[in-house]
């Protein structure tokens, strides 16, 4: 079947009209950047910020649209808000510093159906071994008894195909709700699944953040005890999206024994805080070397930082993941080392980490029962 073309979507959206004003939304020039992704269709609507909720209609018909067009497989389309005071089809209006407000633990955000718990897993900054703590932490809590989901949030850099191991693409339950993989008793849903490993996904924060809202909510995960995120590395539109719109339970951090790594870790810590999501522990990953032939410990990237930033921070440190050498042959292999391996030092830290997140998780819901008291 012929790949869609931009034109072709283009032309379909040029009937699809706001019926208060005159014009299509192609010729007001309302449509972002399309994307086209093995016949998946990605794009956005700028519409002012006042009248999102009422256009809601205006973006479904467009994506009903395009679904229409042959050779297209699906179409996710985000409307972008303008300013206040801005006219559909004038300049859009620069963003205002995105400061988010703090939020109390009151609030009622809506919940992914069937899922208890949901935990993030961030980090500061990219290549600290987030995507590997966060997979081997969702199969350590598995091996605990609980129903376990992963949802892979790093829309840029989707990891866990390749660290699962899973190949294909997702089935549909009915005509809006996909079916989540399955690996190692854990159920799975990544951007990666949808396009193709090599294809660059050329996203703006809209976009990204309504691909998680349908991954979170268009998706037949079940019921589940704990949902693990793997978030992209950072503080930005994602992060924020999942940290204001979904009940987390609470925040693991990983990072690295060197200076640098902390000093990004903090920028996660405070932005979590910020929107009064709590705080569940601080993971040093790569914390020391063990030598395969002699067994020696060998401190490569130095030693005791994230322990001692936990500590002067008041988060709990949840504990110190050893670097092997079949690290990453088991990685690229997709079989982590909980299942690969679970006698190894790193599924026992693993493990002890698990652990360490149920008992955070308990100690967060007595908090959580007392509404007369903040705790900050």
């Amino acid at each position: 079947m012929t790949e869609p073309t931009r034109e072709a979507v283009l032309e379909r959206l040029s009937s699809i009209k706001d019926p208060g004003l005159e014009g299509d939304i192609v010729s007001r020039g309302l449509v972002s950047e399309i994307f086209i992704a093995d016949g998946k269709v990605f794009f956005s609507i700028t519409v002012p910020a006042k009248r999102a909720k009422e256009l809601e209609p205006l973006r479904a018909a467009a994506e009903d649209a395009v679904k229409e067009i042959p050779g297209v497989k699906g179409a996710m389309v985000a409307l972008t808000a303008e300013k206040e005071g801005g006219g559909m089809g004038t300049e859009p209006a620069r963003r205002p510093d995105p400061k988010p407000a703090p939020q109390p633990r009151s609030s009622q955000k809506a919940g992914i159906p069937g899922v208890e718990k949901i935990i993030a897993v961030a980090s500061g900054k990219g290549g600290v071994g987030k995507s590997t703590t966060a997979v081997n932490l969702a199969l350590a809590l598995a091996g605990e008894g609980l129903k376990v989901g992963i949802l892979d949030a790093d829309i840029y850099g989707p990891s866990m195909p390749r660290l699962l191991g899973l190949k294909g693409k997702p089935e549909m339950v009915d005509s809006k709700t996909l079916k989540p993989m399955e690996a190692y008793g854990v159920k799975v849903m990544s951007i990666g699944f949808l396009v193709e490993e090599e294809a660059p996904m050329i996203w703006r924060g809209p976009m990204v953040m309504s691909a998680l809202r349908q991954m979170m909510r268009d998706v037949a995960w079940g019921e589940l005890d704990v949902m693990v995120v793997d978030m992209p590395p950072g503080t930005g539109d994602a992060q924020l999206t999942m940290a204001q719109q979904v009940p987390l339970a609470g925040a693991v951090i990983v990072s690295t024994p060197q200076d640098l790594a902390l000093i990004d870790a903090r920028k996660g810590l405070n932005m979590f805080r910020k929107v009064e999501v709590p705080l569940l522990g601080i993971v040093e990953n790569m914390s020391y070397f063990i030598a395969p032939d002699t067994g020696k410990r060998y401190d490569i990237f130095g030693h005791g930082g994230a322990r001692s930033e936990a500590q002067c921070l008041g988060v709990r440190f949840l504990g110190e993941v050893p670097l092997t050498m079949d690290v990453r042959e088991l990685s690229d292999a997709g079989d982590p080392v909980v299942h690969s391996n679970p006698d190894g030092a790193q599924a026992r830290t693993y493990r002890s980490i698990a652990r360490g997140v149920l008992e955070q998780l308990a100690l967060e819901g007595e908090a959580a029962q007392a509404p007369a008291i903040l705790f900050e």
